[in-house]
Order: C-alpha cells, then sequence, then structure tokens
C-alpha cells in the first residue's frame, strides 16, 4: 500500500507576536545500525505518575487508552543529530502539531531548525488518547511531552558523561549537545543516539526540568506553526491530496430526510457520463442511536470528482423520507418554547428560587432561542480508503484516528490490526471530522469495488447532511429585591441532546451539556433553579466548537445585561455584581446530576469566581469601557467559563442607519491557565472572533418537510475578510506552571455573541434575543 507522511522540518524561529501581559498573576523509524535512541515510559494505571510539585492530576488518564510518555514512540535522532518528534494529534489550525513537539524540543534543549514533525497514524495504545476535541490536547499532553523531552536530555546526559568516565554533575545539555562543564568538550546528540539507547529510563520522580527562565519557545510567541510555508505555498497534503494507484471517485445521493431511504432508482442516464463506472446503492442506517454509521443512499462512482457529481445529478430516485418527514424548524420552535417555559426536569437547585421569585419586589424574564447550526468546514469532509485482502488503509483529515480506525474494523469485520488510518490535515474541524461517517462511506465502497474509493463530500452535502448543533429555547428569570439586589435565578433550557446520535429516545440533556454553562455558573444568588425540558431530535446532533456553551452562554450573559438595564445598572458592573467576589463556587451538591467538569479532576479545576471576575474586570479595562462612544456605536461585555478556561469579551460596534453592523474593535481578555504558545492562543481567538460573528449575523440552519432549507454559502454565508473585526486584542493572563493549563481552541466562541448583542441594543436600543441577527436590525 501507498504511505503518506505529513513531515514538516521546523521553521527558524521568528518574533512577530505581540500578546499583553497583565499583572496577576518510535518512532525511531530505520534506526537500525544508525542506532536511535529507545525509551520507554508509559503513564498508565499502574504507573500513576509521582505527586511531586512537577506534576498535577487531569482528566487525561481517564480518557481511552491515557497518555504516553515515551521518548521511544515519540523521538527519534539520527547521526546528523537531526531529531524527528511525532505529532499524535490531529491539526486543524489549532497548533498542537506544532505546540506539543516543541514542548519535546524544549525540555530536551533540542535546535528547534533541526527538528522534523511527522504525523503519527491512529495508534492510541501506542500513543495515547488522539481524539483531538475538547481543548484537551495541551491541557492532556502538556505534562506527558515535558516528561518526554527531559527523560531524553537526561539519558543523553548521561550517555556523555560515561563517554567522558564524569559524573553526570559535570555534564549539561544545551541547544542540541551536551558540555563536559569542567574542560568545555562537547557532543552532539546524532554523536550520543547510540549510547543512550543502553540507558535506563529514568523514573518519573527522578526527571529534571529546565528553569522556565532558560526557556527558548514556551511561552515566547517565536514558533511558527510548522505547516505554515507548506500551507501557504500549497504543498500541504490535505484528505482530497492523497494519490493512490487505481483510485476511483464517489460521490452519494444521501437521503434528504435523516432516517429516510431508498425505495427504487433509475441509474441509466447516469451511467451515459463520461467517466462513471458504476452505480450502486450505498449502505446506510437510520438515526437515532446509529453514532457515525453511514446515512445510506445511491453512490456514484467515477474516474473524477467531477464525472460522479454529474452523474449524481441525472439519478432518479424515489425515496422513503422516514419519521422525520415532518420536521419543520417553524413549528419545532415553538415546541421548543413551550417546553422551555414548562421544563420537568430539575438539574440545579440552591435554596428556593420559586419561593424567591414570588415574593421579590420586582421580575425580570425573557426567552432565547438559537437555531442548529453547521460546521461548514472549509475542506468538505472527505476521506480515501483501500481496501484489500489484507486488511483496509485509510487517509482521511480525522479528528479521532484511533476511534475512526475502531469503528471502520467493526462496520468491515477486520481485526483493529488490519486497519490502519493515516492523517492528513484538516481544513477545519471544529467537532464535525471526530464523526467519521465519511470514511465509513469510503470503506463500504471500497470493499465492493476492490480498489481504493475516495468519497468526496460537497458543500450541499456537507450542510445537508451533517450532524448539526443543537437548536435551543431558553427562559430565564430574575427576582430582585427592593434594594435593587438580585436575589433569584431562573434558568430552563429545552434542546436535543446529542446522546440522541448514540441512543435512540434520548430526549434531556446529558450532564456533559448541562455542565456547560446550565448548571456550573459561579453566581453570587441566594437561589438559584436550572432546569431541563424535553426535547426530541429529529436531525443528526453533534458537537460544535464550544458545544452547548454556546446557546447556554447566549441566553444567561445577554439576560445579565438585560437585567442590568432593567435595573438602572451599568453591564459590566451588573456582570460583576452576579458573579460576587473571588472565591471557588462549589456547586456539586446543588446539582440532581454529577458535574462534568470537563473529565478534569475537581482539585486542579475547581470553579473560580474570582478568576471569571478578574477576566471581566480585564477584558473592560483593556477596553477602555465607559468612554463616551459616537451615536450608533455600543459596547457589550460577556465572561464565560468553558473548558476550564475563564474569557471575557468586550465588542465595539457600530451600526448605520439602514442596520448594518460593522466591529471596530474586539478585547478578549483570557485566563487558560500554563501557557506554550502565546502565538496560537492569539490565532485561535481571533479566529473565535470571526466564527462568533459569522453565527451571530448569519448562521441558521432551518428544516421544511425533513429536508434542510440551506445548500451553500449563498444561503449559508459566512463573515468574510470586509465583514470580520477590524482589531482583535488578545490579552493573555500570564501564569506559571503551577497555574494549571486549560483549554484555549472552543472558549473564545460562547461569549462573542452576547457581547456583541449587548453592544448592539447599547448602540440602537434594540435587543437580540434570537440568532441569528439577520434583518432584525433593518
Amino acid at each position: 500500500m501507498t504511505h503518506i507522511n505529513q513531515t514538516s522540518a521546523a521553521p527558524a524561529k521568528s518574533a512577530r507576536h505581540v500578546i499583553e501581559n497583565v499583572s496577576r498573576r518510535g518512532l525511531f523509524a530505520g534506526a537500525g545500525a544508525a542506532g536511535a535512541f529507545v525509551l520507554m515510559a508509559r503513564l498508565g494505571p499502574s504507573t500513576a505518575r509521582a505527586a511531586d510539585s512537577m506534576h498535577y492530576d487531569t482528566g487525561g488518564m481517564g480518557m481511552p487508552h491515557g497518555m504516553v510518555s515515551d521518548p521511544h514512540v515519540f523521538i527519534s535522532i539520527d547521526p546528523s543529530g537531526q531529531v524527528t518528534i511525532v505529532a499524535h494529534r490531529s491539526e486543524m489550525g489549532t497548533g498542537s502539531r506544532t505546540s506539543l513537539p516543541m514542548v519535546v524540543a524544549e525540555e530536551m534543549d533540542a535546535d528547534w531548525s533541526r527538528v522534523t514533525v511527522v504525523q503519527a497514524p491512529g495508534d492510541e495504545p501506542k500513543y495515547g488518547n488522539q481524539d483531538t476535541d475538547g481543548s484537551r490536547s495541551l491541557r492532556h499532553f502538556y505534562q506527558p511531552m515535558r516528561d518526554c523531552g527531559a527523560a531524553m536530555r537526561m539519558m543523553l546526559e548521561a550517555a556523555a558523561a560515561k563517554q567522558w568516565g564524569v559524573p553526570v554533575s559535570d555534564v549539561a545539555a544545551g541547544l542540541h549537545e551536551v558540555v563536559n562543564k569542567t574542560n568545555g568538550k562537547k557532543l552532539g546528540y546524532g554523536a550520543l543516539a547510540v549510547a543512550a539507547s543502553a540507558m535506563a529510563t529514568p523514573a518519573t520522580d527522578t526527571l529534571t526540568f529546565k528553569d522556565p527562565a532558560t526557556y527558548r519557545y514556551i511561552g515566547k510567541g517565536n514558533v511558527q506553526i510548522v505547516d505554515l510555508f507548506n500551507i501557504t505555498t500549497g504543498r500541504a497534503t490535505y484528505g482530497a491530496d492523497v494519490k493512490l494507484p487505481g483510485k476511483v471517485y464517489a460521490v452519494i445521493a444521501r437521503p434528504p430526510v435523516v432516517g429516510g431511504k431508498v425505495v427504487s432508482f433509475d441509474a441509466t442516464e447516469a451511467m451515459k457520463v463520461p467517466g462513471v463506472i458504476k452505480v450502486m446503492e450505498a449502505k446506510g442506517w437510520q438515526p437515532p442511536g446509529t453514532k457515525f454509521l453511514p446515512l445510506g443512499g445511491v453512490a456514484v462512482i467515477a474516474k473524477n470528482t467531477g464525472s460522479a457529481i454529474q452523474g449524481r445529478d441525472k439519478l432518479k430516485i424515489v425515496w422513503d423520507d422516514g419519521p422525520n418527514k415532518t420536521y419543520d424548524s417553524v413549528a419545532f420552535r415553538a415546541t421548543l418554547e413551550e417546553s422551555a417555559r414548562n421544563p420537568d426536569k430539575v438539574v440545579r437547585k440552591l435554596g428556593d428560587a420559586d419561593a424567591a421569585l414570588k415574593s421579590a419586589a420586582k421580575v425580570v424574564s425573557a426567552e432565547y432561542y438559537t437555531p442548529h447550526f453547521s460546521h461548514a468546514t472549509m475542506e468538505p469532509p472527505v476521506g480515501l480508503v483501500s481496501v484489500t485482502k489484507d486488511g483496509a488503509e485509510v487517509w482521511a483529515p480525522v479528528q479521532s484516528p484511533y476511534g475512526t480506525r475502531e469503528d471502520l474494523a467493526k462496520l468491515l469485520e477486520l481485526p483493529i490490526d488490519k486497519v490502519k488510518v493515516n492523517v492528513t490535515l484538516l481544513g477545519g474541524g471544529f467537532g464535525r471530522k471526530s464523526k467519521c461517517d465519511y470514511v465509513l462511506e469510503a470503506g463500504l465502497l471500497s470493499k465492493a469495488m476492490g480498489v481504493p474509493v475516495q468519497v468526496q463530500w460537497t458543500r450541499e452535502d456537507d450542510l445537508q447532511h451533517a450532524f448539526y448543533h443543537t437548536v435551543a429555547a431558553q427562559k430565564i428569570e430574575a427576582g430582585v429585591d427592593a434594594n435593587g439586589k438580585v436575589v433569584a435565578l431562573k434558568h430552563a433550557c429545552a434542546a436535543p441532546t446529542i446522546l440522541s446520535t448514540f441512543k435512540a429516545g434520548a430526549d434531556h440533556l446529558m450532564p456533559l451539556e448541562q455542565g456547560m454553562g446550565l448548571v456550573d455558573l459561579p453566581y453570587d444568588v441566594p437561589n438559584i433553579l436550572a432546569l431541563n425540558g424535553k426535547a426530541d431530535a429529529h436531525a443528526r446532533i453533534g458537537w460544535y466548537r464550544s458545544v452547548y456553551n454556546v446557546p447556554h452562554g447566549f441566553a444567561m450573559q445577554s439576560f445579565i445585561a438585560e437585567l442590568a438595564h432593567e435595573l438602572g445598572k451599568d453591564p459590566k458592573d451588573m456582570l460583576l455584581e452576579i458573579i460576587g467576589p473571588p472565591r471557588i463556587d462549589d456547586m456539586r451538591k446543588q446539582l440532581t446530576d454529577e458535574l462534568w467538569n470537563y473529565g478534569e479532576p475537581w482539585d486542579t479545576h475547581p470553579i473560580d469566581a474570582g478568576r471569571l471576575r478578574r477576566v471581566a474586570e480585564m477584558a473592560a479595562e483593556k477596553a477602555g469601557w465607559g468612554k463616551t462612544l459616537p451615536a450608533g456605536e455600543g459596547m457589550g461585555i460577556a465572561a464565560h467559563r468553558s473548558f476550564v478556561s475563564y474569557i471575557a469579551t468586550v465588542v465595539h460596534v457600530k451600526v448605520d442607519g439602514k442596520g448594518n453592523i460593522s466591529v471596530p474593535q474586539v478585547d478578549y481578555a483570557v485566563d487558560c491557565g500554563f501557557h506554550v504558545n502565546p502565538e496560537r492562543i492569539e490565532s485561535q481567538f481571533q479566529g473565535a472572533a470571526v466564527m462568533g460573528l459569522t453565527l451571530a449575523k448569519y448562521s441558521a440552519i432551518t428544516f421544511k418537510d425533513g429536508r434542510v432549507e440551506q445548500s451553500n454559502y449563498d444561503n449559508y454565508p459566512m463573515v468574510r475578510i470586509d465583514e470580520s473585526p477590524k482589531v482583535t486584542n488578545v490579552h493573555v493572563v500570564p501564569a506559571t506552571f503551577a497555574n494549571h493549563a486549560s483549554g484555549v481552541g472552543e472558549p473564545g466562541v460562547p461569549p462573542f455573541a452576547p457581547a456583541l448583542c449587548n453592544a448592539i441594543f447599547a448602540a440602537t436600543g434594540k435587543r437580540i434575543r434570537s440568532l441569528p441577527i439577520g434583518n432584525q436590525l433593518a
């Protein structure tokens, strides 16, 4: 079989980063006689890491296959001294393919210009967990990669000391070589690889780490992503770029209504299209509860994608639309709103909110709505699979390569060791490419055809057959006493659950979804009641960047600003009043279900109201909150904890006389704990601002007669360059290792839409309670 490696030499350092600090706080492939270094150090339940000041617990060991810190797996050094480091997380713009190897290079004192990064295949027993979602890559793997690099450095030092016949204390590694501190002699890493391979692995509790004051890369923001040159010059390998001998191309006409199926089809005209090889029914399954199994339909296989698409256009298909044929977004909104007004499940209870509301001097109430969203990644789903008598091999942009491997092996009834998954770069992911249905489609077709098959989704396929972000209706009420103090908050949400994708009949939010802004808010209010209403799923529901934090954050942060207006208070002051004083807010005993803390131990990642308050204050200060603005301009603020990070956003908006929106400036305050690559933090939050503006202004997937009404960017538009925020400032709270690392890829999205809508109210007096904004300002 043909193999590809996504291999990138690390570029030279370039200083290009401006993020303000504010006060506060293996691999060894081809080793053979050349003698590559070998070391084994797995972090698993049987070898738990030592409890010392240089390590802390994370949720990494709770993920499938846990964590691995094994230089034998991740590092190789050739005789010339070139270092190769394996990246085992998928790259979709977050920079983990650069940042994790950079941590290894930092601790082993490698010269970054002499480092090559290669992509791991899907193999969690070897590499540890590879699910690249949930903002977990650095959060979980910073420590293992640091251990990996430190062990590498110590063994190189031990090898040099042995060669010179001196104590290890007399040598020191530094920038790709080991120096004899007594006489100044030096040995390069390449010269030490053979000897180092014979050294015993240092125990985890004996590892020594660099003084952060000597860091060359970590925290400096001076290392560009390793694929930057290849991406900008068109040399990078994405899913559709892989070439295999004998490869054919397929597109599939899928059921227009989820849960539908083929009754009959006529391929006569399709077979007349030049290049079309075969038309066949594609096996499918009817959701709900079918996980990522394909929807089925009719596949057109051709010599090229264009012919396959033309052939599909000429198919005549009779469909059975199934049980969701009446799904209608307008009608379902009314159903959801009724459920939110009359929820049937209590999920958090502090005090007696109902009684406090009845006795309140004033009650403020509002309802909010957010529609389905589609990920709409720039690169639509695509998967190439070759099934032979020897097994199956995949080339695809997937966020969960080992999960893909498991699902394909099960579907094709193959032993898992007969399936290999190669990971290309992802042209966007946002959670869509955690679902491997497009790979499974290619696997089934390759098995049937006996040749490699690439299934290509079009933009229309992507928008009309996706795993959609949930639709949500929410109602929030606040009780205020005679002194203007908020004494009760009641928050009800009704939204289809992701669990419906895995389990038929699921109709309430899981604890995971509740813990994303419904039950976990650290608010200084004596009576809090959170409720969940029943909601059936009539589409495939999947996770989307920041997941349920998006609707929950939009509703609550909009409501707090609305409450401020009703009480005649400044929105920033109202937000700080609701958050209250710095404290750890442990609401776990108030919940009906177990608190979802993003899989992290409470001891290392408690809910800290002080950190949320601090970022709100910081964002307001940096944005110049309170300054006088011209007519038609306004500022809005929102603050939200997600993925154990604390984020506040201030949006400055201009609204012209025709209702057109422009955003001159966005200020993010980011407390993500200890961070490795500030350049990627900046880029992630700049991207979150664009994504947040897009979903707020435009995004809505709607259904009529069970069918998605949107088909391409003309009716599911993206914010373009001229609409994007002119300036996005990212203010990162400085942190040390003691400030445990948290998420970055997702937390920038939830506070943007409410901050924008709050700013629109400040500018125009018009309140936005339903997304998208669309023509509400016209």
